[in-house]
């Protein structure tokens, strides 16, 4: 993963180990729709550092907060525009 557990429970203020298990399921997807949003496969998109971790990071967060009422419409929507730099064009 692009993002360490440490460090996106460190993100999403996190200080216990409780939530450990829905925190990796939340890295993966977010890390996966980052990935399909961007159109990069997971080594290209490993590549592209910084831009790629705070997509990523915003991506878990916005999981996490709204796990009851997520807009995933709203959410790719706001990646395409984080991720607009590195997009690939086209399928």
């Amino acid at each position: 993963m692009i993002v360490s557990l440490p460090k996106a429970k460190k993100y999403l203020r996190i200080d216990t180990d409780d939530e450990d298990d829905i925190v990796r399921k939340l890295l993966r997807a977010a890390e996966k729709l980052c990935m399909d949003v961007a159109r990069l496969e997971q080594e290209e998109f490993k590549a592209c550092g910084p831009i790629a971790k705070t997509a990523v990071l915003y991506t878990v967060g916005y999981l996490y907060e709204h796990r009851d009422e997520a807009d995933h419409r709203a959410l790719t929507m706001t990646l395409r525009s984080l991720l607009m730099g590195i997009r690939r064009e086209g399928f």
